[in-house]
């Protein structure tokens, strides 16, 4: 799993929603999307442990 496939799918949410601040779901989806960009090495190493794990296993991408 790549961390980009991940962060792709947060923004293709986040972009689905119209910008609001006052709303909740948006602000979560936009500000997961911000952190996870910028910490796109360590999202990378923990994918890494969930996919060791298996966790992945049904995802077909």
């Amino acid at each position: 799993m790549k961390a980009e496939t991940m962060l792709a799918e947060f923004n293709r949410l986040r972009k689905d929603l119209d910008e609001d601040k006052s709303d909740i779901e948006w602000l979560t989806l936009h500000h997961a999307f911000c952190f996870i960009s910028y910490k796109m090495g360590e999202f990378q190493a923990y994918l890494d442990e969930q996919a060791a794990a298996g966790e992945f296993e049904e995802f077909d991408g």
